[in-house]
């Protein structure tokens, strides 16, 4: 079973995960991060789930409510490793600068 990891561009996405929820009128729960981290616990069953993007990442659809935030990824078999590359929300314009 892979490991599932953050990376800390992925983990530094988080807070201003909530603070856009803020800005759009979407309160963030206090359980944010226990929200997606359960979310992307799939990954360590099912690493193939998410559709393939650029760059030979994939990206996990994580839904809450009538939206949901969008998670890239790489799944090294080699090591069987998913690391999350970065998330974000789905009504956010894009990612910034890939990093892994």
């Amino acid at each position: 079973m892979p490991r599932v990891l953050l990376s800390q561009a992925a983990f530094d996405d988080l807070l201003p995960l909530e603070e856009f929820l803020a800005e759009a009128g979407d309160p963030p729960s206090g359980d944010l991060l226990a929200f997606v981290l359960d979310a992307l616990q799939v990954l360590s069953h099912q690493p193939g789930i998410g559709r393939p993007v650029e760059g030979g990442l994939r990206e996990l659809i994580i839904s809450r409510r009538r939206s949901g935030y969008l998670a890239r990824y790489e799944f090294d078999d080699v090591r069987d490793l998913v690391l999350v590359a970065r998330i974000r929300h789905q009504r956010e314009s894009g990612y910034t600068e890939m990093e892994l």
